[in-house]
């Protein structure tokens, strides 16, 4: 009977959970959104376009709870103690002490407990410093996001986002939550944490079938994910760990990696309870066999067995550990976990990034130069034009260019733009000027060749580009051997038309380079003989193309680097890349996709170093 009644209790309480549910609908989330008419998403959703109302927002937020993957906690400072304690070492240290005790050896009990908890209290206290650091590292780094509240547009911390909220996007934007687009202009997305696609997406507004695979979701943006390029107004369906990125998220909690100190002290205190017990039962057993009173061979081979247990070395790891977190912090890096300095120590093949890493990360104006290689001006304005009205995706070459030099552009009026993005590798403006609709591209130099069918000399002459094309590549390498990066500008008369799309950009005219360099950092070539000198490695893995990437490491130091490229990657084998990686120092031309290869066996000497340590510069 009772057993009954509790089951009764339980159904009714299901029940009134559900009645729950119904009585706020937004509690039950859109199921395949994408597939759904705006209208209805918006009914499902119970909110506009545009957007809900703050006090709405509030009621949703404790609801639904906060925008995050996680809920936000401080450290366990209990937990982070008692983690100290978890080495073989130290179990064996509080066994030996336990054994003291029985001995009623107290002085002995009262040395090893004061070394054990000393020698913790030190992991402790430079571990929980660290935690509390990064953690007001990251209060100040708060990400905001654009939504209409009210009707109106403010920003808000994206963790208050709440289902229903209608948000605005543009170009370097992270998206918030699983989201609907509304509308959109040209609009390309990043989704390679999520889908694992390389390149930026296409995303338009529209309609899809339910059965949808997610990486054909063109009309549906994913938290996890950023805006490349484009605009785009969109309304928020899950957020937290109900979005696809928070699924996975779920299913990919694990602890941190085990360093190889960790690993080696662990084993070492196997080994040493493993050689303890081996001994103290031999010597029981002898003492037993040699007719020695059994109490007497027990609280001897006891004695032996606290003799033996080092005591002092938890103590003797802490302190040099925590020494060499203190002199990295004087350096402005965290250590979260003291083990981790052991593996920054060992290392001995150091891969780097070239831009930012190895030079100043900041892009400066060299020249302009026309088709034969001399100084114009025509080029320049051009180049400024471009730069100066382009507004869909912000990037240091366009404020390089408008901050080398200024042009009154006060005549000048845009009426289009077709923003860049990772496919096409340029992008295009539509401005009027003297009564012309004029359009200027400026991009990828392959790329905007690819769409000119003319250029134009020093003297204004118009030549087919099939002429010059040769004497073009000539003077790309020629500036390229010279570390130097090339963009090449080009535009034509679109006549009346008021805008412009990607269809538009054919048959221009290639007006010559952009020439721009990200000179070396101060100091640098020293840094890299010191890592010589101590026996470390360097390889440099970049995207630029490989006369860039020779120049500057021959600028930092580097004397006749070996130098691969990404199509000799995609032609290699998985051995015959096993055998050569150790000699080649400089990776060129690498595109994403090509990391996963056996390039990722150097990434992974700087795992577990990466993974814990925290740098600030």
């Amino acid at each position: 009977m009772l057993i009954k009644n509790e089951l009764t209790v339980g159904v009714y309480l299901v029940n009134i959970f559900n009645i729950s549910k119904r009585i706020h609908p937004t509690n039950q989330r859109p199921q395949a959104f994408w597939s759904l008419p705006v209208d209805e998403l918006f009914a499902q959703l119970q909110t506009t376009a545009s957007g809900i109302t703050s006090n709405e927002a509030r009621e949703r937020l404790v609801r639904f709870g906060s925008n995050l993957l996680a809920p936000r906690k401080r450290s366990d400072s209990l937990a982070l103690f008692l983690a100290q304690f978890k080495s073989p070492i130290t179990l064996i240290l509080l066994f030996a002490a336990g054994l003291s005790l029985f001995l009623h050896e107290h002085v002995d009990v009262l040395i090893i407990l004061s070394i054990v908890l000393i020698s913790g209290l030190l992991g402790f206290w430079q571990e929980r410093g660290a935690s509390n650091a990064i953690e007001k590292l990251l209060a100040i780094v708060q990400i905001k996001g654009m939504v209409l509240r009210d009707g109106s547009p403010i920003e808000i911390p994206v963790e208050e986002i709440v289902p229903g909220d209608v948000i605005i996007l543009s170009g370097g934007d992270i998206i918030p939550g699983d989201c609907r687009i509304m509308e959109s202009k040209d609009l390309f997305v990043d989704e390679a944490t999520l889908t694992g696609e390389t390149y930026p997406v296409e995303k338009s507004a529209g309609e899809l079938v339910k059965e949808t695979q997610l990486g054909q979701r063109n009309n549906a943006l994913f938290m996890g994910t950023h805006v490349v390029s484009g605009s785009a107004k969109a309304v928020v369906v899950c957020t937290g760990t109900e979005t696809e990125f928070g699924k996975v998220s779920e299913r990919l909690k694990l602890r941190p990696p085990e360093t190889e100190f960790e690993r080696g002290v662990r084993r070492f205190g196997y080994f040493l309870m493993e050689i303890t017990l081996i001994l103290v039962i031999a010597i029981f057993a002898i003492n037993t066999y040699m007719s020695r009173p059994v109490l007497e061979a027990l609280l001897f081979s006891l004695a032996l067995a606290v003799g033996l247990t080092p005591q002092l070395l938890p103590a003797i790891i802490s302190v040099n550990l925590a020494h060499g977190a203190k002199r990295m912090a004087q350096e402005k890096v965290i250590v979260k976990r003291l083990a981790s300095i052991e593996n920054f120590g060992s290392m001995n093949v150091l891969c780097s990034d070239k831009t930012g890493t190895l030079t100043e990360g900041v892009v400066h104006v060299h020249s302009t130069l026309d088709i034969e290689g001399k100084e114009s001006e025509k080029v320049l304005f051009y180049a400024y034009l471009n730069a100066f009205f382009e507004t869909g995706f912000t990037n240091p070459i366009d404020s390089a260019i408008r901050n080398y030099r200024q042009f009154d552009v006060s005549v000048c009026h845009k009426l289009d733009e077709v923003p860049y993005d990772f496919i096409r590798k340029r992008l295009s403006i539509l401005v009027s000027k003297d009564d012309k609709h004029l359009m200027v591209t400026k991009g990828a130099l392959s790329k905007v060749l690819d769409i000119c069918s003319s250029a134009e000399t020093s003297g204004g002459m118009i030549v087919d580009i099939a002429t010059v094309k040769e004497h073009i590549q000539k003077c790309f390498e020629k500036q390229s051997s010279k570390g130097l990066r090339i963009l090449g500008v080009a535009y034509r008369d679109v006549g009346d038309d008021p805008l412009i799309t990607r269809e538009n950009e054919a048959g221009m005219i290639f007006l010559g380079f952009v020439v721009l360099f990200d000179p070396p950092k101060p100091g640098i070539t020293g840094t890299i003989k010191q890592l010589n000198n101590l026996g470390i490695s360097l390889k440099v893995v970049t995207g630029d193309n490989k006369l860039v990437a020779a120049n500057v490491s021959q600028q930092v130091g580097f004397s006749n680097p070996q130098i691969l490229t990404g199509s000799d990657l995609r032609s290699m084998s998985d051995e015959a890349l096993s055998k050569r990686v150790n000699d080649i120092s400089i990776f060129a031309e690498v595109e994403p996709n090509q990391k996963e290869r056996n390039l990722l066996d150097l990434l992974q000497i700087l795992y577990a170093i990466l993974f814990e340590v925290n740098w600030l510069n």
